[in-house]
């Protein structure tokens, strides 16, 4: 007891400095929220609390924020990753579904070439022949291609859920709710894994690419498509003016939530420029890693290799 009593009076006699070092350490290590220090804990929390505010009118403000150029950048995506029918794809924070729409058209498309090429080397088919050719490939447009979207926040999902219904999205998607610090899929299951604008947003991206690696084949190629560093000086001021000063007006003005926009231009202010994500891809254990800036570095695309 008296050992008891004296720990007590230790801690009672402490600053109150240290008092608050010590909570700090119980909640967890310090980070970054936006240019706000926050624990690890708060941070999940408050990201969490953003994109299930968001979520409704994510894809409008990703319209008017980049003047409808963030669609294009994830067109380069998908033909950098150039699928080929029976790819499996693990789409990570791509709760509204872009990427993996994309996806599905996109092999489709390859689907559709590769039928018309088969039916040109065989001229002497009837007409019944090349109408039965294309019924069964109509029932199999993917070729057995797949994408499954896995997603934290479950607004996202149910906007990406009624985004594929309306837009007629059935075959060869699924939707999982995860982390990507800790997927809840197998081992070496996935040709691709993909992360479009997420990557950022979590709390361990050491995790999150850990997870990256484990969850691929051997030969599978992972793709992070994210907002980087601007290289030209100019460009970069301009950047910065046009972030701070406008996107958080069109956050308020289309979405009525300032705070949550605000966090989303401070987040990219925050991320780790190319090199460093770089080499923090490499630091996972994918190979031939490289990037490519689009736009002079306001967004660069990531690539690399687990084999």
């Amino acid at each position: 007891v008296r050992l008891c009593r004296c720990g007590c009076r230790a801690l009672l006699s402490r600053p109150a400095g240290a008092l608050r070092a010590l909570r700090g350490l119980a909640a967890g290590p310090e980070m970054h929220f936006g240019f706000q220090t926050v624990t690890e804990a708060e941070r999940r929390e408050k990201i969490y609390q953003v994109f299930e505010s968001v979520a409704k009118k994510y894809d409008v403000m990703n319209d008017s924020m980049t003047l409808g150029i963030h669609r294009v950048w994830k067109d380069i995506l998908i033909h950098k990753m150039n699928p080929s029918p029976g790819t499996l794809l693990l789409d990570v924070a791509g709760g509204t579904g872009d990427i993996a729409f994309r996806f599905i058209n996109y092999v489709r498309s390859v689907r559709e070439r590769q039928l018309q090429r088969k039916l040109k080397h065989h001229q002497n088919l009837s007409w019944q022949e090349i109408f039965e050719s294309y019924q069964k490939d109509k029932l199999n447009s993917l070729g057995d291609s797949q994408v499954v979207v896995c997603d934290i926040n479950r607004e996202m999902l149910k906007v990406g859920k009624q985004k594929a219904q309306h837009l007629g999205y059935s075959e060869g998607l699924s939707w999982v709710l995860g982390n990507a610090e800790e997927l809840p899929f197998d081992d070496d299951k996935f040709d691709v894994y993909t992360i479009a604008f997420g990557i950022r947003n979590v709390t361990r991206i050491d995790l999150a690419l850990q997870e990256a690696y484990r969850v691929l084949k051997p030969g599978g190629r992972f793709l992070c498509l994210e907002f980087s560093h601007v290289s030209n000086p100019l460009l970069s001021r301009l950047y910065d003016l046009y972030s701070f000063q406008v996107i958080p007006v069109l956050g308020e003005v289309i979405a009525g939530d300032w705070k949550s926009y605000q966090y989303l231009v401070e987040s990219i202010r925050r991320f780790p420029p190319q090199e460093e994500l770089k080499a923090m891809i490499e630091d996972a254990g994918f190979f031939k890693v490289d990037y490519e800036n689009l736009n002079f570095g306001i967004v660069a695309i990531h690539s690399g290799f687990k084999l």
